[in-house]
């Protein structure tokens, strides 16, 4: 079982309009979906003999909810298409090449909840694969907002952009800076006038899974929801640094988000959902032209880990939100132009960075099922900068400037 997970079609991508008074049957009906994985996948490494009940029990739950959801969007009049044939769900292997892993890193079985040998390497075996520099690779100016590393220690394991409403709704704790009020329930007139970390008044959320060294240690939510109940055990690492950059493309000039822009950027499902969505990348400094997007990197003593999340920068023009959170902001083409009927906003790109002891194991907290994986890793972000401040940054951006 080395390695192996539950994978289930995510009803949450498929769905591609969500009215307003259907929105809380559905979000709390996708926020079970998720708890009824987690809770299979847990029975599932605690008997591994009972696969083939735990699936069909897991297929009759996922029917029930998806289901209600279902209904729920018809009763707001919509066509919500053949949900009901997403209540399957399988297992599956994750498979890789060993190249080299810290001390305690095993191979593992499904109960170990990763992360697995195969899932680091030693960044001085791997090949420069990016021009380097870090991830910004645009043209123009740039907006740095300062808003700290979390030393007041606001974590949850709350999802306000994909889950609002529902507590836990992502399984695993995120930390946050900028607005103090982020949790799931926090509402626009809650955020817009809670406090901040930030400076020049920026209310932004930004918040992202935590990093763990996977040893004895005992945090306060060790048996917690989102802490130890869904395996996510660990001394969390606060980063060294965080910086929260915005640029632009260089492509076309860039043009004010709207307040309460949701953003999002890889995928926490990435494992099991594959990579169309993964957008992370990880390095360590000194080594920064080297980009691992599935691998944790082992980092030589006195280099740091660089955990790097550059966000789309296209918006449709219209919409601050949209019912899969991905259709209403894009990534540009090669070419750096957004597509037909986009326009360029400001790029945020989050780039952390961590003392992490040479040849330690660690990881990112995840969905249980998800296993550690580094190609999990994502963040999210939502728009509360002052007009006036949006509009400092864009005219940095555009003039070549580079402003905090």
């Amino acid at each position: 079982m080395a390695g192996q997970t539950i994978s289930c079609p995510d009803v949450g991508q498929r769905l591609r309009s969500l009215p307003v008074q259907a929105a809380p049957e559905v979000n709390r009906n996708l926020g079970q979906l998720e708890s009824q994985v987690a809770r299979a996948f847990q029975r599932w490494s605690a008997d591994p003999g009972a696969r083939d009940r735990v699936l069909t029990e897991l297929e009759r739950d996922r029917g029930a909810a998806i289901g209600r959801i279902t209904e729920a969007l018809r009763r707001a009049g919509e066509q919500p298409g053949a949900l009901d044939r997403l209540s399957a769900c399988r297992t599956t292997g994750k498979t890789a090449t060993v190249q080299s892993a810290p001390r305690g890193a095993r191979d593992g079985n499904s109960a170990d909840n990763g992360p697995f040998r195969s899932d680091f390497v030693d960044i001085t075996t791997v090949r420069p694969n990016t021009s380097g520099g870090g991830s910004r690779d645009g043209r123009g100016g740039s907006f740095r907002s300062e808003c700290g590393r979390n030393e007041n220690g606001h974590n949850n394991p709350d999802n306000l952009i994909v889950a609002p409403g529902v507590r836990n709704g992502a399984h695993h704790l995120h930390d946050y800076v900028g607005n103090l009020a982020t949790d799931a329930f926090s509402s626009d007139n809650e955020l817009a006038g809670a406090g901040t970390t930030c400076g020049n008044g920026d209310r932004s959320t930004y918040y992202w899974p935590v990093l763990r060294l996977r040893d004895n240690g005992r945090e306060k939510d060790a048996d917690a929801p989102g802490g130890g109940q869904d395996g996510n055990v660990g001394t969390i690492v606060r980063p060294a640094e965080v910086s929260l950059t915005f640029d632009g493309s260089g492509a076309e000039k860039v043009t004010a988000m709207p307040p309460f822009l949701r953003n999002l950027t890889g995928d926490a499902k990435a494992l099991t959902n594959g990579p169309a969505n993964a957008n992370a990348s990880w390095s360590c400094t000194g080594f920064e032209d080297r980009r691992l997007r599935n691998k944790y990197p082992i980092c030589p003593r006195g280099s740091d880990v660089v955990r790097s999340l550059v966000f789309p920068s296209c918006w449709d023009g219209r919409n601050v939100d949209s019912a899969n959170h991905r259709t209403h902001l894009v990534f540009p083409g090669r070419n750096g132009q957004c597509r037909d009927g986009f326009r360029a906003v400001p790029r945020l790109v989050q780039r952390l960075t961590y003392a992490i002891p040479p040849n330690t194991l660690y990881a990112v907290d995840s969905f249980p099922d998800q296993l550690h994986n580094p190609v999990t890793d994502h963040g999210d972000f939502i728009n509360l900068m002052p007009q006036r401040l949006m509009r400092t940054a864009v005219d940095c951006i555009n003039s070549g400037r580079d402003c905090r």
